[in-house]
């Protein structure tokens, strides 16, 4: 399983840990994910994902999983998160 974001496509970065004396040791910076089952209202379903902690926080402040993928551009959004917004629009389409 990829260490990556479902939503944003956070993914591991490397960089150095830096000791006291300025030695330098190769680390790996891990993005704080988390396996949650958010609800889609639109849809009426559960949708499981792995999602970093900041895109959970993110999701809160917009109002829910369907507002979030309403309004972020596709180009930001992973494949996997795309597919889940094609199907949230076409449920709207149906419902009009």
């Amino acid at each position: 399983m990829a260490r990556r974001c479902s939503l944003t496509g956070k993914a591991v970065l490397s960089g150095n840990k830096v000791s006291h004396s300025l030695r330098k040791c190769k680390k790996r910076f891990l993005p704080n994910l988390q396996n949650v089952s958010l609800l889609s209202d639109v849809l009426g379903s559960n949708v499981r994902m792995r999602i970093s902690t900041n895109a959970i926080r993110t999701i809160e402040i917009k109002g829910g999983l369907d507002t979030f993928l309403l309004s972020t551009s596709d180009t930001k959004l992973t494949v996997e998160a795309v597919t889940i917004k094609k199907r949230i629009k076409k449920a709207i389409a149906n419902l009009a």
